[in-house]
């Protein structure tokens, strides 16, 4: 088994490879596909635990590496079977009969709405992940056992698609472009190598390079400001259109609507990493042991969508979504534990607000139930 030094030193060095052969400095957002995806090096690719409650467990004892950060279907069943009636009704409007997901995780989600639909009698014919991880895929598989006849894998997508689509807490983890103001003059932050560490793995810094590119929208003011643009995420959306020839796509995910993304207080930036529970802002140290993320600006994942092809069946935050699905009905009657723990979905200040729903539709406009309510697209 590889150790955690040894990867991520074997990881530094391959980047810091390509970087040379790059001619010395690359833009971030490859810096960030590679710590992230790089075949049995990067964050999404090796077998370390990623998602749990818990940063350590304890076993004979001894404590034991636990999970890096906790997504919604980790947390409570509650969060699947309330989305799988959403995913009930968009199966019947749009006359489809499949379920694709997107980075599908440690396959809590798919089991979730499997489970459900299946109580709810409605009959798939395949339910298909594409997930890049192959750790991460032989775990979705034990997990979805009991779905063998109707689960799959693919690597890519097939010319055409049709049924629902589903993603969650996928966007942020798309490699984004960071932009920098710096003395009113616009710069792309990428990386370059800096002195070797004592033990003569390599070290990354960053570097400014000036560029053409901007934000989607001006940033009042003349103070030094940091952010991203999300041209892979978006890019994403563009070739999802292309595929999707009937259904709907619901994306689930942290962010805000472009005028707040990019508001001129907002002037560090959302990139974060995650380990062990802990959040920090420098996805240039432990490249390959921490998630990197950044929030996802929803303006501009409709704007793709819309100009894809894609009609945007509506904008909430996941509270509302959630409620409108019948989150309320599911809890009171589950236990005291379970409650609690669904809770976190709708609180304020725990998920409620903070993550967003963005839903897509082709076809004809029909009504959404998780946007039946409290649907703010008015607000992209």
């Amino acid at each position: 088994m590889t150790t955690a030094p040894s990867l991520t030193n074997t990881l530094a060095e391959h980047i810091a490879q390509g970087l040379s052969q790059a001619g010395g400095w690359i833009p971030f957002d490859h810096f960030m596909s590679q710590a992230l995806y790089t075949p049995g090096l990067g964050y999404y690719a090796h077998g370390s635990a990623k998602f749990g409650p818990l940063p350590y467990t304890v076993l004979d004892g001894q404590r034991q590496a636990g999970s890096d950060f906790v997504t919604a279907p980790e947390m409570t069943p509650l969060f699947g079977w309330t989305l799988a009636n959403q995913v009930a009704q968009a199966l019947q409007v749009t006359g489809t009969s499949a379920v694709w997901e997107f980075g599908a995780g440690s396959g809590a989600l798919a089991l979730q709405v499997l489970q459900a639909l299946k109580e709810k009698g409605v009959l798939l014919s395949k339910y298909t992940i594409l997930d890049i991880s192959g750790s991460l895929r032989a775990r979705q598989q034990a997990k979805l056992a009991e779905f063998a006849d109707v689960v799959c894998w693919v690597d890519a997508l097939p010319d055409t698609l049709q049924g629902v689509v589903l993603g969650n807490e996928v966007l942020d983890a798309m490699p984004v472009k960071l932009l920098a103001r710096v003395q009113g003059a616009w710069f792309e932050r990428g990386v370059v190598l800096g002195d070797p560490a004592v033990d003569g793995t390599p070290n990354f810094v960053w570097q400014d390079r000036p560029t053409e590119l901007r934000p989607p929208m001006d940033i009042p003011g003349e103070h030094d400001y940091l952010t991203e643009i999300h041209q892979q995420g978006e890019s994403f959306i563009h070739t999802l259109s292309d595929k999707l020839s009937a259904g709907a796509v619901f994306l689930l995910d942290y962010g805000f609507p472009e005028a707040e993304y990019y508001h001129p207080q907002r002037h560090m930036g959302t990139l974060m990493c995650h380990h062990a529970h802990q959040a920090d802002s420098d996805p240039l140290v432990a490249v390959g042991l921490k998630d990197i993320t950044a929030h996802v600006n929803f303006t501009g994942i409709a704007l793709a969508g819309n100009n894809a092809g894609l009609d945007v069946l509506g904008y909430c935050n996941q509270a509302r979504f959630l409620m409108n699905c019948g989150l309320l009905t599911y809890m009171e009657a589950a236990d005291l534990p379970t409650r609690v723990m669904a809770q976190k979905l709708i609180m304020e200040h725990e998920m409620g607000e903070f993550f967003k729903v963005i839903g897509f539709y082709k076809g004809e406009p029909w009504q959404a139930m998780g946007f039946e309510h409290g649907d703010k697209t008015h607000t992209l």
